[in-house]
């Protein structure tokens, strides 16, 4: 009995040692400037959120290579309809300007974590039915480029883009542009990739915050 005991407890701590030593390389990588070589178009998924989120989500979209970045998936909350609304008839200008030759987007809902004034005590619930509905996305799309910039919805998306890097599912490449209305302090979701370092690419838009964030980049205006 003792020997299959040792033996289970030698196991579990050799899978923590190999899950730790993972975790220190990704970590190591996600620091380092990679650039998507890929020739291949690249499984993008973009993250949507209200209020000016979406709008300056579309004017950073508008000056990429969309067909660099293809197949493109969509996630709002589900209660947000008219930031997929303003994402559906992006992707129709750029059909309609002949910008991209067929349309490969998709748009999907995902599950608020809490919704505005709704009490913790209940958002227990609703964070893990969130979190639950995040995995099965990411396990469904599993996008190569992850782009967001702030809204709360990002969180559980860029926590499972990173644990699957670690467990070796899927290299996903996470780029988050901080709001251009944060000009002094970083919001919840930016403050949260920056300390646990789970952005590949963290950009701000005014040169203060880079002088506070120094792995942050600033390269100007972007939206």
């Amino acid at each position: 009995m003792d020997g299959c005991y040792f033996c289970i407890m030698a196991i579990i701590a050799t899978s923590v040692a190999i899950f730790l030593i993972r975790l220190l390389h990704v970590l190591y990588l996600t620091g380092k400037s990679r650039r998507l070589k890929s020739p291949q178009p690249l499984s993008t998924l973009i993250v949507l959120g209200s209020g000016g989120h979406t709008a300056e989500m579309m004017n950073l979209l508008s000056v990429l290579q969309m067909d660099r970045f293809t197949p493109r998936f969509y996630i709002a909350a589900a209660t947000d309809n008219m930031s997929l609304q303003k994402a559906r008839v992006f992707e129709d200008s750029l059909l309609h300007k002949k910008v991209i030759k067929g349309s490969s987007a998709q748009f999907m809902q995902i599950y608020r974590s809490r919704e505005v004034g709704q009490s913790y005590v209940t958002s227990v619930w609703t964070t893990l039915l969130a979190t639950t509905h995040a995995l099965w996305l990411m396990v469904k799309i599993r996008p190569q480029v992850v782009l967001c910039n702030g809204p709360g919805t990002c969180i559980p998306l860029c926590v499972i883009a990173f644990l699957f890097k670690v467990i070796g599912i899927r290299w996903s490449s996470i780029f988050y542009v901080e709001s251009i209305a944060r000009v002094k302090r970083l919001s919840l979701s930016g403050l949260l990739l920056y300390k646990l370092c789970i952005a590949d690419q963290f950009f701000v838009q005014w040169p203060q915050l880079q002088r506070k964030y120094p792995r942050a980049h600033y390269v100007g205006c972007l939206m």
